[in-house]
């Protein structure tokens, strides 16, 4: 009897272990409304990004002015939940944006060496979802019927790589948009479903994709052509990012005396102590490695999520 119970056990761990794991293996998303939609509707604001007026979607003011927006996002986040995604809603974070009053910030907000930060990247940041999952939908009223359409596509928040898309359309039927654009999108889920769920997969075994921007103030002696134990700094560099990256990925793609830049650079989920790591964290890694290994100082800048530059000589 007590071999019997050790091996229910044994059975009833390993199915919690695979739901965990199943758990673990799908990305936190957030659907928010696609441009088009935002631009069709006129829910839009500028800011200023180093002197150039750049218009992006107001989210908060078609969230107060639509009523439609919320239930639409409502019915998306449920589809997703039900097929056991973490969601990420994007009212609540506008909410806790407005909260710590950085929403009027969100404007002018710089990150760095003057680096303007937009209102998608300041929501992304808050949000820290994996993907952002861009809706868009439109309504053809014909008579007593109503025949909706709709796209979507999910965007990698680090690489703003496309990674899954689904388009559909409803027959002409009774009833209001949003419950029609529910049933049109589950209808057409599946597909979408499944090219979210191999993305992440793919992430959790070579990791998340960044780009790293290496350069040297004009102060900063030889540039990354000066030698430290025998190596140039290039190197040094360059060694660095294949002894951290996963499984050492990383594309050095172009490559100057002042300049390094690296793209499909590949970086753990977690670090060592198993917390969340990003762009900013691994990259913070390697100023911190020349600061005690070779005293060079150097500042780190953010331009995005996964777009990290690292200027060598000074802060």
């Amino acid at each position: 009897m007590k071999k019997v119970l050790t091996i229910a056990f044994a059975i009833v761990c390993s199915v919690m272990m695979m739901a965990q794991g199943q758990h673990a293996t799908k990305p936190t998303i957030m659907v928010v409304p696609s441009d088009n939609w935002c631009l069709r509707f006129g829910y839009t604001q500028t800011y200023d990004n180093q002197g150039q007026e750049v218009v992006v979607s107001d989210y908060a003011k078609a969230l107060r002015e639509d009523t439609r927006l919320s239930m639409a996002i409502h019915k998306i986040e449920e589809l997703m939940t039900d097929r056991g995604f973490p969601l990420k809603n994007m009212e609540q974070v506008l909410k806790n944006l407005s909260s710590q009053s950085a929403e009027d910030a969100m404007l002018t907000s710089k990150t760095g060496a003057a680096v303007a930060e937009s209102p998608i990247d300041k929501l992304k940041k808050t949000a820290k979802a994996d993907i952002i999952i861009y809706l868009n939908w439109k309504a053809i009223v014909m008579g007593a019927k109503v025949n909706v359409h709709y796209d979507m596509a999910a965007i990698d928040v680090y690489t703003g790589n496309n990674v899954a898309t689904s388009q559909g359309a409803s027959t002409p039927q009774t009833g209001d948009e949003i419950s029609i654009l529910q049933q049109c999108a589950n209808n057409n889920i599946g597909p979408f479903v499944d090219q979210l769920s191999a993305f992440f997969e793919d992430m959790m075994v070579k990791g998340r994709q960044i780009s790293v921007r290496i350069k040297a103030w004009d102060d900063f002696e030889d540039g990354l052509e000066a030698e430290y134990d025998g190596k140039e700094l290039s190197e040094i560099i360059e060694g660095w990012m294949t002894d951290n990256c996963v499984e050492g990925r990383n594309h050095l793609s172009d490559a100057t005396e002042n300049m390094m830049y690296f793209d499909e650079v590949r970086i753990p989920l977690f670090d060592e102590s198993g917390r969340a790591t990003d762009a900013r964290k691994w990259v913070n890694n390697l100023r911190k490695y020349l600061k005690s290994t070779y005293d060079i100082e150097a500042k780190l800048m953010m331009q995005g999520l996964g777009q990290a530059q690292l200027v060598i000589g000074g802060k």
